[in-house]
């Protein structure tokens, strides 16, 4: 990509580069100075990527699920919710990658194949996130017929105590046997699809698995990997987070008022990896090979990305962590996220709703990060919900969001 800039001073794109990023005409495209380079933003109105949910039910009952708090009905998106589903994509030029994912287990969808097939068929790409149980070799053959580009797995455990510990209900050896052929079934190619990619997720009882399961997921042909934090929806878990220092840490922190560390690449071994860490455990702002480590602060994950997620029943909400009601714990304090539904698509079409003009002012108001910063304070009674906060923001506030610090993470 070489862009070039005209007589009058505007940056001229190639047409595909243009429209792979929504940079249509008239479009407003913000830019950010850091350290001597410039970076553009994806602009709030561009929709690349549809979550969609198939169910909220799953096969499994893991320790670290949102279900555990739930008091929310559970169902399955019905063939007139998909068939919106697809005529509001075919609104959209380029196609979104749509994700089929949420807060179920996909693959107990009785049409999710048909579903990947159909999106394929729109000139989407495809991915799909599961626990593996019930990819058997049936299912894996239907899932790379259909044309799927991505299938992501969630292992939470490389040895079969530690997953079973997390993974309720669920056997390490059935999941990798699974997964092991589904990646031999793929056509030969220089880059196999689908691409594998392996989600994990964080906490103190399975950490010390992480350098073995990169191994594995190798072996098995994954060219991918999550690692996100744990959200504690229960008090039980509360105990297992990572990131008890990390959200006030000025190492994650940019500060103009505090010493700034710029470390180079180097080889981590046994002589600087002590030093790596007490630098890091310092007090100062740190980079590292240019990128500031606090660079993911105040960043919607979903916002950048041009996100956006349907509900099994059809609701239409600007991310994940707003598609469903729920508690959590932030700061030791239990705290409560409505969720927040610009419509359905029962009544109003995919274009509709992500056009709306509240959905795009949210989307705007959320790209500024005006919140009040719940993470990190968390001190008084606003940051118990996201009704509200001490700036002054209405529902839906992000201020408490730990999606938006870098901190929980999503495929």
């Amino acid at each position: 990509m070489t862009p070039s800039i005209d007589e009058n001073g505007r940056l001229v794109l190639a047409a595909e580069v243009a429209a792979r990023f929504g940079l249509a005409a008239g479009t407003t495209v913000e830019v950010e100075e850091e350290a001597g380079t410039l970076r553009l933003r994806r602009p709030v109105t561009h929709l690349a990527r549809l979550y969609v949910e198939p169910t909220s039910c799953c096969n499994l009952a893991c320790r670290i699920c949102v279900r555990n708090v739930w008091n929310e009905s559970l169902g399955h998106m019905s063939d007139a919710t998909f068939a919106a589903v697809l005529v509001g994509l075919a609104a959209f030029t380029p196609r979104p990658t749509v994700c089929f994912g949420g807060f179920g287990e996909p693959l107990s969808h009785r049409r999710i194949v048909e579903m990947v097939a159909a999106v394929k068929a729109l000139g989407c790409g495809a991915e799909l996130i599961t626990n593996g149980v019930l990819l058997d070799e049936m299912m894996a053959r239907r899932l790379i017929a259909a044309g799927l580009d991505r299938l992501w797995v969630s292992l939470d455990g490389a040895r079969p105590e530690s997953y079973a510990d997390v993974r309720l209900g669920a056997a390490l050896p059935t999941v990798l046997s699974n997964l092991s052929r589904f990646s031999a079934l793929r056509p030969p190619a220089h880059l196999r699809r689908p691409e594998i990619g392996i989600a994990f997720v964080a906490m103190r009882r399975n950490i010390g698995d992480l350098p073995q399961l990169l191994s594995l997921g190798s072996h098995l042909g994954a060219n991918r990997f999550l690692v996100t934090n744990l959200l504690p929806y229960t008090e039980e878990m509360r105990g297992e987070i990572l990131y008890g220092r990390a959200l006030t840490d000025i190492a994650y922190l940019p500060s103009l008022w505090t010493p700034h560390v710029d470390l180079p690449r180097m080889d981590v071994d046994e002589e600087t990896a002590p030093m790596l860490y007490q630098v890091l455990r310092s007090h100062h702002n740190i980079s590292l090979g240019g990128h500031n480590l606090g660079d993911a602060n105040n960043r919607c994950p979903f916002i950048d990305a041009g996100a956006a997620a349907i509900r099994w029943d059809g609701g239409f909400s600007p991310c994940l962590p707003l598609l469903h009601e729920h508690t959590s714990y932030l700061n030791d304090r239990e705290r409560r996220s409505r969720p927040y539904v610009v419509g359905n698509l029962a009544d109003r079409s995919l274009a509709d709703l992500w056009y709306a003009a509240d959905h795009i002012a949210f989307r705007r108001r959320v790209r500024a990060f005006t919140f009040s910063p719940c993470t990190f304070c968390g001190g008084c009674d606003y940051s118990l919900s996201n009704q509200e906060d001490c700036f002054g923001n209405s529902f839906p506030t992000c201020g408490g969001c730990l999606w938006a610090q870098g901190v929980i993470r999503c495929p």
